[in-house]
């Protein structure tokens, strides 16, 4: 098929940043996009063909805008399944699929099917009500602490919380989640794999990720892991094997932690592009948005190696500021050499908000991370007074 100035029309569902740096790819190729999102100030709603203001979670809403696209992707997870899977059957190609999208969106789906599949996890207690939690500490079933995960709809530290007294259960919200054994780990790394539909498979170099400790939100991300060799290559054979077991198209970003002992644990999965690979704009030779588009086009993947060392820094909503956005000394982190701003469009900013990120390349990882650290301390998100 033809997708460059043509008839063809890709849709995505979601419009937010990474839908945003998915259609800088879109309008390189020159494909026809049309992107479906709640908010009418949604961040790719400047950059696409075709804009449309709907709810993701209503069925009739996807299928409707998905029957007049060739192709529909996704930039969340949180979408109408049983739309997609109606679409799929009525010959819409649908990359990920409704089937591995409705494993992952429930985590504890997610797990189960880790456990099924002989892929290393955490182990793990699933409960269908919060109220369950305080009787399996007290029999004995459940050791604190441990770590709360909501089943659906979490995102960006939402919905994950770790708990280490029986008080800490007032706060968590009522519903289907999951109590996973806490790890210890030397650290949380990331490898995302891509596959088109013919089979083709490429990793990206694995990931080092530093957390904030109160958000639990990604502060950095490290371009190449600063790991073994070894631990490395078990780290992409894990991510490799996951993908396998998912059969997925696209991209799969695979969490994982480096445990004490150097085993690999997978944490959880995104099908579709993911902060972990962010830096990858600037940092790779193929970026993981213009990868994505290839696997789903069934188009020869690209190259996924780094040509220079690379550091992200989320830019996130400073504390005590909500309104209108204001990004202050973001001149002073211009002049620095090798460090690109990326500012998603979103106009509200409040606490912890994913507002944008910063990459920094150079030849020196350790000088990579260490500019990185002055950009994180002299760039702030803050409100307009």
């Amino acid at each position: 098929m033809n997708y460059f100035s043509s008839q063809f029309k890709l849709g995505i569902l979601g419009g937010g940043q990474l839908g945003k740096m998915l259609l800088t790819e879109t309008r390189k190729f020159d494909i026809y996009t049309c992107v479906l999102d709640p908010s009418d100030d949604a961040p790719s709603k400047i950059a696409c063909n075709e804009f449309t203001q709907g709810n993701l979670m209503d069925y009739h809403t996807v299928y409707n805008f998905g029957k007049n696209v060739n192709v529909l992707t996704i930039e969340i997870e949180n979408v109408n399944v049983d739309a997609l899977e109606a679409l799929e059957k009525e010959g819409v190609k649908v990359y990920p699929s409704s089937e591995t999208l409705r494993t992952i969106q429930n985590k504890a789906t997610q797990k189960l099917f880790y456990v099924d599949h002989n892929i290393p996890t955490a182990d793990f207690v699933r409960f269908a009500y919060v109220s369950e939690i305080e009787d399996a500490i007290d029999n004995g079933g459940l050791q604190l602490p441990f770590v709360w995960k909501a089943a659906q709809f979490g995102y960006d530290g939402n919905g994950v919380k770790i708990v280490r007294s029986k008080s800490d259960l007032k706060e968590l919200q009522d519903g289907e989640c999951i109590a996973e054994t806490m790890i210890p780990f030397k650290n949380e790394l990331a490898v995302i794999v891509s596959r088109n539909p013919n089979g083709q498979v490429k990793t990206y170099p694995v990931v080092e990720m530093e957390f904030h400790p109160e958000a639990n939100q990604v502060e950095y991300v490290i371009c190449p892991a600063r790991i073994k060799f070894h631990v490395a290559k078990k780290a992409q054979e894990t991510a490799l094997k996951v993908s396998e077991a998912f059969n997925h198209v696209g991209l799969l970003a695979v969490e994982m932690f480096q445990t004490e002992t150097d085993e690999i644990l997978v944490n959880e999965v995104a099908p579709r592009p993911h902060n972990s690979g962010h830096h990858t704009i600037e940092s790779g030779y193929t970026s993981q948005f213009e990868q994505h588009l290839r696997a789903i086009l069934n188009l020869p993947l690209g190259k996924t190696d780094h040509k220079v060392a690379g550091v992200m820094v989320n830019l996130v909503g400073a504390e005590g500021h909500t309104g209108d956005v204001h990004y202050q000394h973001i001149e002073d982190i211009l002049a620095m050499e090798g460090v690109t701003p990326h500012i998603y469009g979103k106009k509200q900013t409040r606490p912890f908000r994913k507002m944008g990120h910063v990459t920094i390349v150079n030849e020196d990882l350790n000088t990579a991370r260490k500019i990185a650290e002055d950009v994180k301390n002299l760039i702030q998100v803050i409100s307009q007074k």
